[in-house]
Formats: C-alpha cells, sequence, structure tokens
C-alpha cells in the first residue's frame, strides 16, 4: 500500500515505517547469520573464518549497491511527495537502466581482480581456496541483489515498508533451508553457502515484480516511459547519479574502512578471524533499530521535502535523533550482559579464546554506539534532503580516521588495538553529520520564509 508521509503525525509515521523495515532488517540478516551458524557449526572454525576473512568485501560490494538504489529512490519519493506521479514512473525506469549498466561494470571488474583483491586482505593460504569460491559466487549474483534492492527501495519511497518485507522473510527462511541442503546433503562445503544466498536473493526480487505489477498501479511502467528525450533524459539522469553515486561512494567508504581492519585482522590467523566474524554479525543486529529507524527517516524526508515542509522534517529528526540514543544505549547494555551467550550461539561453548576475544570487542564497540545511532540518524536525514556530498565526505573522514586508527593501534596494541578503529571513526563522522545537517535544514527554513514574505507582499 502507497502511503503519503506528507501529512500526519511525524513520530507516528516514522515509527510505523520503521517496524516492517527493522523486521526485514533482521530477516535480511538471516542470510548472513544462517552462513556464520550452518558453517560455523556443520564445517568448523577454519571454514567460518573462511566465509568471515571474505565478509567485509561482501558487505562493501552490497553497500555499492544498496548506495546506488537508495539514492534513486530519493528521486523517486521527491516525485512522489511533489505529485508528479509521470515523474515517478520516469524516474523507475531511469533507476532501472542506469543501476543495471553500473552493477554490470562492477560486477565485471570484481571477477577480474578479485585474485589481487583478496592477495591485498591478506587472506591465510588455509582458507584462501574457500574464501575466493564463496565470493565469487556472490558477486557472480550481483544482478539478483541490485534487483531487488532497486524494488525494494522504489516501494519504500512511495511510503510502503511492508510488502518487500513479506518477501524478504520468505526469501531468508529459504536461504536457510537451502544452505542446510547445500551443506549438508549435497556436501558442496562454502561455496553452498554462497549459491543459497544468491538463489534466495533471486526469488525476492522476483515476488516483489509480480507483486508490484498486481497492486501498484502507480508503477506499471507505459512504453513511453522508456523514450528517452536525449536533452531532457540526460538532466534527468544526472539529477540520479548526482544523489546515488555519492551515496554509493559513501557506503563503499564505510565498507573499505571494515575491508582495512578486516585486512589487519587477518594477519592475526584464524581464531581472531573467527571471533572478529561472529562479533561484527552480532554488533550489525544491535544496531539493526537504529539502522531502521534512520532509514524510515530517509524515505519520510524525501517525501515532505518534495513536499516543502521543512519545519516538519526539523521535528522529526528531532525526535528521531532522541529516539536513537535511547535504542543505543539499551543495545549496549545487551552486549555488556549478554555477549558472550551470543558468541556462543555461532561457536558454540568449546573455544573460550574465541569467545573472550568477541567479547571483548563487543564491550568496547557498545560503549560507543550513541555516535554511531546520530550517523544513521544525521546521514538520512541528509540523503533525503538530496544533499549526497556531506554524507560523503563524512565517510571519507571516518575511512581515514577508521583506517589509521586499525594499523596504528594493531601495531601497538595487537588485535585489541582494532576494537577502538570503529568508534573513533564514529565520533568523527557524526560530528561532521550533524553539523552538515543543521546547517542546510536551517537554510532551508530561511529560504521557505523569505519566499513566503515575497508572495505575501505581492498580494
Amino acid at each position: 500500500m502507497i502511503n503519503d508521509l506528507t501529512t500526519g503525525n511525524p513520530l507516528k509515521l516514522i515509527l510505523l515505517f520503521s517496524i516492517p523495515l527493522l523486521i526485514g532488517n533482521i530477516f535480511q540478516q538471516f542470510y548472513n547469520i544462517a552462513d556464520i551458524v550452518i558453517v560455523g557449526r556443520t564445517l568448523g572454525i577454519q571454514a567460518l573464518a573462511a566465509v568471515g576473512a571474505t565478509a567485509p568485501l561482501f558487505f562493501l560490494i552490497m553497500f555499492v549497491i544498496v548506495g546506488l538504489t537508495n539514492g534513486f529512490a530519493v528521486v523517486t519519493g521527491q516525485r512522489f511527495g511533489a505529485k508528479d506521479y509521470d515523474g515517478v514512473r520516469r524516474s523507475v525506469t531511469m533507476s532501472v537502466i542506469l543501476s543495471s549498466i553500473l552493477t554490470l561494470i562492477f560486477t565485471v571488474l570484481c571477477m577480474y581482480f578479485m585474485p589481487a583483491i583478496l592477495g591485498l586482505m591478506n587472506v591465510p593460504a588455509d582458507i584462501y581456496k574457500d574464501a575466493y569460491l564463496y565470493i565469487q559466487i556472490v558477486i557472480f549474483g550481483l544482478f539478483t541483489a541490485n534487483f531487488y534492492n532497486l524494488l525494494a527501495s522504489i516501494i519504500r519511497a512511495l511510503g510502503d515498508s511492508k510488502t518487500p518485507l513479506y518477501f524478504l522473510i520468505f526469501a531468508s527462511i529459504l536461504n536457510i533451508i537451502l544452505a542446510l541442503v547445500f551443506i549438508i546433503y549435497f556436501h558442496w562445503g562454502v561455496p553452498g553457502s554462497a549459491v543459497a544466498v544468491v538463489l534466495s536473493q533471486a526469488i525476492s526480487a522476483l515476488l516483489c515484480v509480480f507483486y508490484v505489477k498486481k497492486n501498484f498501479p502507480i508503477l506499471h511502467l507505459k512504453k513511453q516511459d522508456w523514450i528517452f528525450n536525449k536533452k531532457e533524459d540526460l538532466t534527468f539522469a544526472w539529477e540520479h547519479l548526482n544523489v546515488g553515486l555519492p551515496m554509493s561512494v559513501q557506503f563503499s567508504v564505510l565498507g573499505i574502512g571494515v575491508l582495512i581492519i578486516q585486512s589487519v585482522c587477518n594477519t592475526f590467523g584464524s581464531d581472531v578471524i573467527a571471533a572478529f566474524t561472529a562479533a561484527l554479525r552480532i554488533e550489525q543486529i544491535a544496531t539493526l533499530p537504529m539502522v531502521s529507524f534512520g532509514v524510515a527517516l530517509a524515505a519520510f524526508v524525501a517525501q515532505n521535502f518534495g513536499a516543502g515542509s521543512f519545519r516538519r522534517i526539523k521535528v522529526s529528526v528531532k525526535k528521531s535523533s532522541i529516539i536513537n540514543l535511547h535504542l543505543s544505549v539499551v543495545m549496549a547494555c545487551v552486549m555488556h550482559f549478554w555477549g558472550s551467550d551470543l558468541v556462543k550461539i555461532f561457536i558454540g561453548g568449546q573455544n573460550p579464546e574465541i569467545i573472550k576475544i568477541a567479547h571483548d570487542y563487543l564491550f568496547v564497540s557498545s560503549l560507543f554506539y550513541f555516535f554511531l545511532s546520530q550517523i544513521f540518524i544525521f546521514r538520512n536525514a541528509l540523503q533525503g534532503l538530496g544533499k549526497a556530498l556531506i554524507p560523503l565526505i563524512a565517510s571519507v573522514g571516518e575511512l581515514l580516521v577508521r583506517s589509521f586508527a586499525a594499523i596504528y593501534l594493531a601495531v601497538k596494541y595487537s588485535y585489541f588495538g582494532i576494537f577502538y578503529a570503529g568508534p573513533i571513526a564514529w565520533v568523527t563522522a557524526s560530528v561532521v553529520l550533524a553539523l552538515g545537517y543543521y546547517t542546510n535544514i536551517h537554510r532551508f527554513i530561511m529560504e521557505a520564509q523569505a519566499d513566503k514574505r515575497g508572495k505575501l507582499h505581492k498580494t
């Protein structure tokens, strides 16, 4: 169902919108959690390390796709907020074309340079083969990930966060079943887990297509929506790329930062890799409520930006920031008191040293969840406003700080020093994003008031 987010109680709309997103994000994590639990429990620590060693690369690839599709959907949401329904359909066709071209280029480059990338990541020789096969299969299936994320982003931009959820739940359960079948019964090992991920994403994308065709008339594309006027549509394409590319680069910069940390982590051997793999999966789950609230805020801001409701945006961002602050405190407490128990879910209780390393990481990083929670708020608010440059600058700053901290602290304090790289980067990025948001929202409000006074003066 399409929802207009430009009217009604802002906080209530964002909360209702974010709940399906949260559930969907939890199930989407099942793609990777199922890999970790099934691989770790059935194939052992080395197989778990093989998946974990390339996990940041997997996330980097997904970040590029998610950044593109979310950025393109901002334009779609702005068109919807302005009641330009022809523009909504044109935005969809442009997004399909641009994302397909960029995904093809990215797939070819990744497959060609993968051996060199894994070498730079310091992937240990004893797990290299499984790691290489796993990531190559995932890359081969990038088009399925692209189309699911594009469709889901467009549907959410129109105010519907429930429809993608239903298909994602089904696909997540299917992923678990397929992973078990491929690993336990077909004996495909680590590559079987990757095949399960790709097939599950493909099915979720197909389900989205069928449902949109049947239930979303506004998204029924017409022949003229695919006919482009060279001059006008070059401008329209740039409007999408102007938001999508910086968001993609921004997301990829975050992924590169994690990739560098993983590369440093890989030098400490399979046990440390396995510990970080389990800990990072737990952290991703713990921060999902904050992530979901941020994504919901982006859709809300985009529609209200199109409607010119800037004060409404300001109120919603303030309330969302307070809610994410409370969520960060709750999740920090969970990591402190139950972190070790959560790690045991992934690797069992037979490896106390690995459990201790993972829990130590969770304890340190959770103390800084407040700053991470504010990144999700201000970054998504700026993206909804169409201001992608500031999040990009913040991401580059985060990358530089994270990389320097990881390398320097790892040399000085061994793997324990890596624990502080992320938190230091979060503090840096959150400050930049907050300043960027408040500067821009103040300017938009002042400009709107000046326009209003000008119109009253003319009358």
